[in-house]
């Protein structure tokens, strides 16, 4: 079921029929949400897909700075499949595309190198959700993951809302997920972001300053899977406790930034206490003014600096080259499953995972 508000006349250009598509006897939809202050983001509901996020610059001049296509076959067909999707059940690694829980082993499809990446290629980035538009600023998305569905155990009920603010120009992202028998959770959105604005070519996220309130990472191997190790950032081009350009190191012959083609890592954030909302990273593009502050409840959050990006062509003739995008994913750490000194990422039946994310945009 799809309930939409009207979507003509909006700011990011894209058209509703090019989003209605019918896939596996559900129908597939362009939404489109506002607040008060004149901030537009466009979704659609097959993989939750962020298709444009319109604000302002310093000067008042709306851009979309999220990377995003223009129809919905163009979503199914993306050469990068998660670009600014919802992601699970497990998003980022899982070693081997295996873990065992209370004694019994699962396995998942591999589909990274030797590796499960974000929940397998038909994970939830490629599903139809139901979706109802409850206001003007508010999407409500609904999937039921059946037990088994790319060898994750238990039948997982996840809700998650994209809702607007009206006080400040911020997306807000809300999860909740209960199952039926013990099981491995971690969802997160895939927003590729730039602050300046996609364009043709849209430019490197070289120049965004970034902080990241994080003291410490998991280090990787040549396979992108966490050693098990919490290492101090101090010292090391990893360390954005003070704010640092992405370009200002991503190149140096640091043998993490080598094994990730650059930045592609989770910081350990700073918190107060576990599951406190609290700000994860700022990131500033210093010619639009544009910044973007990231809050979270999770532990942790994924730099990853479109590494992989390839030049392929998105919304309205815009093209996405390597290191055009910024991505913040909020999330569980990497192969978590099979790290048991890791924070927990088990799910068990009675229990209900609960994230709360937020990207906040302004102007300096």
């Amino acid at each position: 079921m799809n309930n939409t508000f009207p979507t003509e006349g909006n700011l990011s250009g894209l058209s509703r029929k090019d989003f209605q598509k019918e896939i596996n006897n559900k129908e597939t939809d362009l939404f489109i949400l506002k607040n008060k202050k004149g901030m537009e983001v466009a979704v659609t509901n097959y993989g939750c897909a962020i298709l444009s996020i319109m604000v302002p610059d310093k000067n008042g001049k709306y851009a979309n700075v999220i990377l995003g296509h223009d129809s919905i076959d163009h979503v199914i067909n993306s050469p990068e499949p998660f670009l600014s999707t919802t992601i699970g059940r497990y998003g980022n690694r899982i070693a081997k595309g295996k873990f065992t829980l209370f004694g019994e082993e699962h396995e998942l499809t591999i589909n990274n190198g030797p590796n499960s990446l974000h929940g397998g290629p038909t994970g939830f980035h490629a599903r139809v959700w139901d979706a109802v538009q409850i206001d003007e600023g508010t999407v409500q998305f609904n999937y039921v993951s059946a037990d088994g569905e790319e060898g994750f155990p238990g039948n997982l009920e996840v809700e998650m809302t994209y809702r607007l603010d009206d006080e400040v120009n911020a997306l807000n992202i809300e999860y909740r997920a209960t199952t039926d028998k013990a099981t491995v959770v971690n969802l997160t959105n895939h927003g590729f972001f730039n602050l300046a604005g996609i364009a043709a070519p849209t430019p490197t996220v070289n120049d965004h300053i970034v902080t990241i309130n994080a003291d410490f990472y998991t280090p990787i191997d040549e396979v992108s899977i966490p050693t098990g190790e919490i290492a101090k950032v101090e010292g090391t081009p990893m360390d954005f406790r003070t704010p640092h350009t992405v370009g200002e190191r991503i190149d140096d012959k640091f043998q993490q930034l080598v094994f990730g083609a650059g930045y592609d890592h989770c910081y350990v954030l700073n918190k107060t206490e576990s599951g406190s909302l609290e700000l994860a990273a700022t990131c500033k593009d210093p010619k639009s003014g544009r910044l973007m502050e990231v809050y979270t409840t999770e532990a942790g959050v994924q730099l990853y600096t479109g590494n992989w990006l390839n030049g392929f062509e998105g919304a309205h003739g815009a093209t996405f080259p390597a290191r055009s995008a910024i991505c913040f994913e909020a999330q569980c750490f990497p192969d978590t499953p099979n790290k048991p000194h890791f924070p927990s990422a088990t799910l068990l039946p009675g229990d209900e995972y609960q994230q709360i994310t937020i990207y906040k945009f302004s102007v300096e």
